[in-house]
């Protein structure tokens, strides 16, 4: 039964967003919301972690599989992709590069704070 319940409550969270996505007066992914709701339901304590624990970690450690439908669905766009190859590569390569910049300033700025609030100097 409480699998149930968590379940429940992790998919009136999707169904929530998908309505919330269809009134907004502009595009915005139903995802999103929905990760926004559930962090904003978290932190004022409406919801609380044990509520969902044993679901999400299934949802997390299972992560992977929900990604095969959109890796076999890229085989349709094959000709799309042989034809613009080398754009797609160098977005992959500049925004992995950004993507690990912003990262590493972000740790970095985040160990400056952890260090200012102790009192002690971190380099």
């Amino acid at each position: 039964m409480k699998i149930i319940k968590q379940v429940g409550i992790i998919f009136s969270i999707c169904c929530i967003s998908v309505l919330i996505e269809q009134y907004l007066p502009f595009a915005f992914p139903a995802s999103v919301i929905g990760m926004i709701l559930l962090f904003l339901l978290l932190l004022t304590g409406l919801l609380k972690i044990d509520h969902i624990r044993e679901k999400s970690d299934f949802l997390l450690a299972n992560m992977a599989f929900f990604f095969i439908p959109a890796g076999v669905n890229v085989i349709n766009y094959l000709d799309i992709l042989k034809v613009n190859w080398l754009p797609l590569l160098l977005i992959c390569v500049f925004t992995t590069v950004i993507t690990f910049a912003a990262t590493a300033y972000s740790v970095r700025f985040t160990m400056y704070l952890l260090s200012r609030g102790k009192g002690g100097h971190h380099e």
